[in-house]
């Protein structure tokens, strides 16, 4: 588990009314147990983190999917959310 930044959970409020399911589901399914995120910080996940909000559309079924296509491969999930290009491009984009 990794606990969220202060700008992630600025992002979620934005996007959810039900925040609690969202810091759960990021805390625990979208953290140090993703390929090469091992030693993450709340910091280091949040390029992964924005992008799953971002492509969530702010529903939990999309936060689901979007979790998904993280374990499976987050620089697909990157690649997605058009952050991949630009190491802080994911900075510049709130809800």
């Amino acid at each position: 588990m990794v606990p969220l930044s202060r700008d992630t959970r600025e992002r979620i409020a934005l996007l959810f009314e039900d925040e609690a399911a969202v810091y759960d589901a990021l805390e625990n399914e979208c953290a140090d147990n993703l390929p090469f995120q091992g030693d993450a910080t709340p910091e280091s996940l949040e390029r992964i983190r924005f992008a799953v909000l971002k492509l969530s559309g702010g529903t939990l079924a999309g936060l689901a999917d979007a979790i998904r296509l993280a374990k499976t491969d987050w620089r697909d999930l990157l690649v997605a959310a058009d952050f991949a290009e630009d190491l802080r491009a994911h900075l510049a984009w709130k809800p």
